[in-house]
């Protein structure tokens, strides 16, 4: 009975993934994806219907004849999560529905102003508390996911370093969860490996098994998706690419004590300095217009990014000899920067130095969700307790439609 229960279990947690991250999939295409016959499908659904996460309609539009198989759809407006971002220049929260669609996000500005612990989670937990109030009657909270600029330690949420604004042994996980009023601990991910995931699970690396993401901000991180499982270490914090030395003899001092770093050679302040840009710039918007002046034919400009797509395309080519990827993302503002000059260098970069039967394949793209990968990525951190037992005591109970429980697991 207890593995007749667990077999149960996971059916039902595989079920509903498959329709959080597709949205919509017929009750033929479930059975077949999971090996599965026609009525144990149903009995499944029909759990999960009950539980209020998901709902069965018929198929719009066939266009085959005889009785067409239902539609199984994630109810996105009932089921969310919180998820969080917290970034160099800035913080944005946001209430996402199951399924991925996000419903509703507050936004703000963060200084940079050293290690601003007090701030982050203040300004988070209210936005938090908006987003819950602001949820249908009928809505529950059924997770928390928070993505965070640095090295987080698994499980308790700890940043254990975030070398750009100075957090050291921050507990920002526990700290918002007490400010949130949940009744579980807040979990964190690093935003490049959450990024990393949301880009393979809804991003330009869909269907791809063996991929890196690489997301720039001040400085320069990166997630590894390898057989369909994010790479994440023996203590969790692995990827650290922007920490690969590329530039050993004569490169630029990086934040973390060395240099000749990726981030440290191909970072903000690297094009900046670069393009010969003030020391008091800085942000997206100074990288920004880098890019357009370079666009213009400006020459300091193109020599600037000529320069950093020869130092990104250094490691690129090291990456993808160690990993042989499918595809390659740059995210973050290595979204902006990639393009143009900054791609031609990275592509000759992996013809002079990757190996012929691991470049013949490889893709380069740019982020598919932008900015929202990492807050995307931190959804799915929140959705993970009820993706792995949908009917489990962990998760809250959801209330009938169009009535509120007493007690819904929300914000207090």
């Amino acid at each position: 009975m207890l593995l007749q229960e667990e077999i149960r279990r996971r059916n039902l947690g595989t079920l509903l993934r498959h329709v959080h991250l597709d949205g919509s999939v017929s009750r033929a295409a479930l059975a077949e994806r999971m090996g599965l016959n026609r009525s144990t499908i149903m009995a499944l659904t029909l759990e999960l219907t009950a539980a209020g996460l998901v709902r069965e309609e018929a198929p719009t539009d066939t266009g085959r004849t005889g009785r067409p198989s239902l539609v199984v759809r994630p109810e996105t407006t009932r089921v969310y999560v919180l998820a969080f971002d917290v970034a160099v220049d800035w913080l944005t929260a946001a209430r996402v529905g199951l399924g991925g669609v996000i419903l509703d996000r507050r936004w703000a500005a963060r200084p940079r102003a050293g290690a601003d612990l007090d701030r982050v989670v203040e300004v988070l937990a209210g936005f938090g508390r908006e987003l819950h109030d602001g949820a249908p009657p009928e809505a529950v909270c059924v997770g928390v996911g928070a993505s965070y600029c640095g090295m987080i330690r698994p499980g308790d949420g700890m940043v254990r370093f975030g070398p750009d604004l100075g957090w050291v042994d921050q507990a920002f996980g526990a700290e918002l969860g007490h400010r949130l009023g949940l009744a579980r601990p807040v979990p964190v991910g690093n935003e490049a490996h959450l990024g990393a995931v949301a880009e393979q699970r809804r991003g330009a690396g869909l269907g791809f098994q063996n991929m890196i993401y690489l997301h720039g901000d001040v400085g320069v991180g990166g997630g590894i998706i390898v057989g369909g499982k994010l790479l994440d270490g023996d203590g969790g914090y692995a990827c650290e690419l922007g920490h690969m030395v590329v530039n050993p003899h004569g490169g630029r001092p990086c934040g973390c004590g060395s240099h000749g770093c990726l981030e440290a050679e191909v970072g903000e302040r690297a094009l900046l300095d670069a393009a010969g840009r003030p020391a008091d710039r800085s942000g997206r918007d100074a990288l920004r217009d880098v890019v357009t002046d370079a666009g213009r034919g400006d020459p300091a400009a193109l020599e600037a990014l000529h320069r950093i797509g020869d130092w990104l395309g250094v490691g690129v080519a090291n990456l993808i000899n160690l990993f042989n990827p499918g595809i390659v993302i740059f995210g973050g503002m290595l979204r902006d920067v990639y393009p143009g000059v900054a791609a031609d260098q990275v592509r000759t970069r992996i013809a002079a130095n990757v190996l012929p039967v691991a470049r013949e394949r490889v893709r380069l793209r740019t982020s598919a969700l932008g900015d929202d990968a990492t807050l995307v990525g931190a959804a799915e951190l929140g959705f993970s307790a009820l993706l792995a037992d949908p009917l489990g005591g962990a998760v809250p109970a959801l209330p009938p439609a169009g009535r509120r429980a007493a007690d819904d697991g929300g914000l207090a």
